[in-house]
């Protein structure tokens, strides 16, 4: 798998991991950086969070607040270019950039339910896929294993929502560009949703199958 703010690398199974686990991607294999563009950009995105809800739901200037969510999209697809490009990419990188992604996800999902612009149910499929998520750290932390690293359907996915809520924010208002709008804005949503939770399930399957490996392992004489 792949994260946009750091290489990806297949390293050996951690220690103690029996023969037979599979191998996974070790955030702690990447070099130990702070300082470099790439985290820059990412930190950059998680200090819009606040301002864009506060745009969103406060004063309503849904204006401003598309252009925050705009520039986090082009960051989010920047900061894994520059990553790769200067060998940039970093611990806190590889942290970083996925933590931007979801809380601008599940952020811009509550305060376009809270202003009626999507419906309840949508938002219930995507929190409740990062829950189902997050039940799978724990149960890779159970058997000693890090998270694994984002995939290349979850990068595309978060893209497709990230851009999919901008035009839903122009579809909800008024005049021909809200018509024209409308349908963009849905089939962005469709696909990025689907796509959301097909890599959901794909990241459920890995942890699976390394729980599987794990017990055929412990069972093997």
């Amino acid at each position: 798998m792949t994260s946009s703010n750091g290489p990806s690398a297949a390293v050996p199974a951690p220690p103690g991991r029996r023969a037979g686990a599979p191998a996974v991607l070790d955030r702690e294999d990447l070099p130990d950086r702070v300082w470099t563009l790439p985290n820059a950009l990412s930190v950059l995105r998680l200090l819009g969070v606040p301002v864009f809800l506060w745009l969103l739901l406060g004063p309503e200037e849904d204006g401003w607040a598309l252009v925050i969510l705009m520039v986090s999209g082009f960051t989010d697809w920047l900061d894994g270019k520059l990553a790769r490009w200067l060998n940039q990419g970093s611990r806190l990188g590889a942290l970083l950039d996925p933590a931007a992604d979801r809380l601008y996800i599940i952020c811009t999902l509550v305060a376009l339910a809270l202003r009626e612009v999507v419906p309840v149910w949508l938002v219930a499929l995507l929190l409740g896929r990062e829950l189902v998520l997050g039940v799978m750290l724990l149960v890779l932390r159970r058997y000693g294993y890090p998270p694994l690293q984002v995939h290349y359907l979850g990068k595309a996915a978060t893209l497709l929502l990230l851009y999919a809520f901008p035009v839903l924010l122009i579809a909800d208002g008024q005049g021909r560009l809200a018509e024209i709008a409308g349908p963009f804005a849905w089939a962005l949503t469709i696909w990025g949703t689907a796509l959301y939770l097909l890599a959901g399930l794909f990241y459920v399957v890995q942890v699976a199958g390394i729980v599987r490996a794990e017990r055929t392992a412990l069972a093997s004489p």
